[in-house]
């Protein structure tokens, strides 16, 4: 079989990142299997963000001994290639995703790495095909002509997911994909995240927010101080105890059908 299909999605060891002045990630090691669901929780200012940004290569680690990073098996990737394999979709898309760009630019963007169409991209009609097949995948097609100011933030947070699905990616990676969106939207950007985890996309999901961890993840990472504090089976690490300490905070929590609650 293809390396490229049995090396781990993501492999890093021992990793530091320093931002500014800061340490953000120290001694960090995590390794993700080619098609697990994983997330990883942690309270703001954990690392979380830091740890986004060194997956898309925005951010690199202090070279050191004992220290590595790999993605797909690859210590080295052109960012635009990496795209292709890895989907993304984060806050900072849904900032810059704004203005008069209808649903089916913003997706065809995915091939730009843009967030609009522009004079200086010529789409051919294999993207066209398959960003409206992205979209009815999705079950959003009736988004492709409307512009991104008319639409809800659900809808524009779907949209972003059909973006980062465009390519048919090896995994798509999630950055507190419930951010600032209502209750029914909520629900339908995690049964989106549940349908593409059962359609044999790698989930990773990366959040501080209990009832984004859908069904279909089944390891748990927790972060803390810029490191794993612990790494599991969900039930084990999703442990009143574990997670008090965690948040720093006594908390409550609840389990519904495979879905979890903290308070």
């Amino acid at each position: 079989m293809n390396a490229r299909f049995t090396a781990p999605l993501l492999d890093f060891r021992n990793i530091r990142v320093i931002r500014g002045q800061k340490v953000a990630l120290d001694g960090f090691s995590l390794c993700i299997a080619a098609n697990e669901h994983v997330a990883i929780l942690g309270p703001n200012g954990c690392g979380k963000s830091t740890l986004i940004k060194t997956i898309t290569h925005e951010c690199y680690p202090v070279v050191r001994d004992e220290s590595s990073m790999s993605i797909l098996g690859n210590d080295s990737w052109d960012v635009f290639s990496l795209r292709s394999q890895l989907g993304i979709v984060s806050n900072d898309l849904m900032l810059s995703c704004t203005g008069d760009a209808c649903g089916l630019d913003v997706v065809l963007s995915g091939f730009f790495s843009s967030t609009a169409i522009y004079s200086n991209h010529t789409v051919d009609p294999a993207q066209r095909k398959q960003a409206r097949a992205a979209l009815a995948e999705l079950q959003i097609s009736h988004l492709a002509d409307r512009s991104v100011d008319e639409m809800s933030s659900g809808e524009a947070r779907r949209v972003l997911i059909a973006r980062a699905f465009v390519h048919k990616p090896r995994a798509l990676l999630f950055d507190e994909p419930c951010n600032s969106l209502d209750l029914s939207a909520q629900q339908k950007v995690r049964q989106t995240m549940s349908d593409l985890a059962n359609s044999g996309t790698a989930i990773i999901l990366v959040t501080h927010e209990l009832a984004d961890i859908v069904p279909e993840i089944q390891r748990v990472v927790l972060m803390k101080n810029g490191r794993v504090a612990a790494d599991g089976p969900k039930d084990e690490m999703l442990e009143v105890d574990r997670l008090s300490d965690l948040f720093g905070v006594k908390v409550q929590m609840a389990q519904r059908d495979g879905h979890y609650h903290l308070w």
